[in-house]
């Protein structure tokens, strides 16, 4: 499983940005531009919550294995690999929901005169923190669950 990169997360953020922005400026000039979903900050900043607390527990329980503690419980590959699985799809939807709710929020500035609009413009810019943090939270997971360099010679012959 290769690593999601930072540079990849940003680049899906301004592509949609970019094209949400345009999209948002074409839609209010043909009719009504929707509203934001008062959901979306809540529903990712709970997904940062989920990720968080896994990470938590992760690295509590690497380091207590690591440190050769009694009793320590170890963490299964599987489980362990899935969480890294969880965090980069989250870090992938988030990276989009920060561009479109950006993009959005970014036209929403120039109509911050009418009150309906502002609101949806705050609540644009709380879901952009809110997917922030998912992401910081998916590539912490992912770090946390990277496994060390392997320093052997490849070309050396596997032991028997």
């Amino acid at each position: 499983m290769k690593p999601l990169r930072p540079a990849l997360l940003a680049g899906i953020a301004v592509v949609s940005g970019v094209l949400a922005w345009a999209g948002a400026k074409l839609w209010d000039s043909v009719g009504d531009l929707p509203g934001v979903p008062t959901a979306a900050p809540v529903v990712l900043a709970v997904v940062a919550v989920v990720l968080l607390a896994a990470a938590i527990s992760i690295r509590g329980r690497l380091r207590a294995q690591r440190d050769r503690e009694p009793d320590a419980k170890g963490v299964d590959p599987l489980v362990a690999a899935r969480v890294v699985v969880l965090g980069q799809a989250s870090a992938l939807v988030a990276a989009l929901a920060v561009g479109v709710y950006g993009g959005a929020g970014v036209f929403l500035l120039s109509l911050l005169d009418q009150p309906a609009r502002k609101t949806q413009a705050v609540t644009a810019g709380f879901t952009v923190l809110a997917g922030l943090a998912v992401i910081v939270a998916a590539l912490w997971i992912q770090h946390i669950c990277k496994l060390p360099e392997d320093h052997d010679d490849p070309t050396a012959p596997a032991p028997r």
